[in-house]
């Protein structure tokens, strides 16, 4: 079930769609004019994509979509406010000990126009001088800051220190954003009130199993309409809907206004993740905006093998009810025990009977029994991090 990822403009359509031979059906991603309105998976046969075919399934999934983004430019309607000039920007790409995806990464960064930004690179707790070696191999153009203390959150916070603009874009390592990325992410910010933007992230491949269940399972898209969110009109406590870290920006200033991230969360910590999710919930609890924007398209690398895709679906498992138990106990949130019953009763646990009862379209039982698990260590796991936090500083 080889999947072939292909990103085409809508008004461009190729006359003819091949080469695709030992891929059994592609995932598109559908633009209009450079603006990302929907995607869909179409078969292949042969190695070719039928174009009729094609037409059909995007007027079926994404006809509204394609017609009111065509609609919109024909009138040039612009629902953004775009600041002008748009910001400078700091781009920091967050990394350790995965040199491949790191040059993968800076080769797309170094394709954005360039309009004074910075690029930045903060090396976590590296076990070899390989991202260094990466890093001068761009002649002046990447900066490369060390950072020992373990966790991407504590490399994020470097990062926010170190910027020398007031825009911080953050980039994963196993991501390579478009080249209208860190634009699409600027032009957000001409609302004060905004501290955060997040953009669309989609497969860089679907070549293995584990990555095509990874982009069902736990997709990091998330739509192609634009969103503001704020406290009045969104639930702190749930902000999946708002993006994700591998694709952000935020203000510098964040660290006045809000703070920084929670060392104790995220990637190189016993949390695993929810770094983000907690930052997300903070700057909406204090009265900020996030916006989400899918024109900031970023193609994210999905865990290769069955195994890693297990170990990232136990962290997420981990970090949700991390990031609870932390507004649990620091921010006196008893909501969080409603919202846990609620995801226990009404999905995780219907869900688990229908991949049991093998019902059609169910997920795996492996990555439902997981990730289950992954949620009762949560609470032990953020409070584990936080102990060995404050044993840290209590000894610097």
């Amino acid at each position: 079930m080889a999947t072939a990822v292909l990103n085409l403009d809508f008004e461009n359509l190729p006359p003819k769609i091949n080469d695709l031979e030992g891929y059994v059906q592609a995932f598109i991603l559908i633009h209009v004019r450079k603006r990302p309105v929907g995607q869909v998976l179409v078969p292949v046969k042969n190695g070719l994509i039928d174009r009729i075919e094609l037409l059909e399934i995007l007027k079926e999934k994404c006809g509204w979509s394609l017609c009111e983004q065509i609609l919109h430019d024909y009138l040039g309607w612009e629902t953004v406010e775009v600041p002008h000039p748009l910001p400078q920007a700091t781009v920091a790409v967050i990394t350790r000990d995965r040199p491949k995806d790191l040059t993968r990464c800076l080769n797309a960064l170094l394709k954005i126009p360039d309009e004074g930004q910075e690029y930045l690179v903060v090396d976590n707790c590296p076990a070899t001088d390989e991202t260094k070696r990466v890093v001068d191999n761009y002649g002046g153009r990447v900066r490369y800051v060390r950072e020992d203390r373990p966790g991407a959150s504590a490399a994020r916070n470097r990062a926010l220190r170190e910027a020398r603009y007031e825009i911080v874009a953050f980039c994963d390592d196993d991501a390579a954003p478009d080249p209208a990325w860190l634009r699409s992410l600027l032009r957000n910010f001409s609302d004060p009130l905004v501290l955060c933007v997040t953009g669309l992230t989609m497969p860089l491949e679907l070549k293995t199993k584990a990555q095509r269940w990874f982009e069902i399972y736990t997709p990091l898209g998330r739509g192609f309409s634009r969103k503001v969110f704020d406290f009045d009109g969104h639930d702190s406590l749930d902000v999946a809907p708002v993006g994700v870290s591998a694709n952000m920006a935020l203000r510098r200033s964040i660290i006045d206004h809000v703070g920084l991230f929670d060392e104790a969360l995220g990637p190189g910590t016993p949390t695993r993740a929810g770094e983000d999710y907690e930052l997300f919930s903070r700057i909406l609890t204090s009265g900020y905006r996030i916006v989400y924007d899918p024109a900031a398209l970023s193609w994210h690398r999905h865990r290769h093998t069955w195994q890693e895709l297990r170990q990232a679906v136990f962290g997420y498992g981990v970090a949700v009810y991390a990031f609870w138990t932390r507004a649990l106990i620091v921010e006196k949130e008893l909501r969080v025990l409603r919202l846990a019953w609620f995801w226990l009763t009404r999905k995780q646990l219907p869900n688990l009977i229908r991949s049991l009862l093998r019902r059609k379209n169910r997920a795996p039982l492996d990555l439902l029994l997981v990730e289950l698990c992954g949620c009762t260590l949560g609470p032990w796991a953020y409070i584990f991090s936080r102990q060995r936090i404050n044993q840290r500083n209590n000894k610097a």
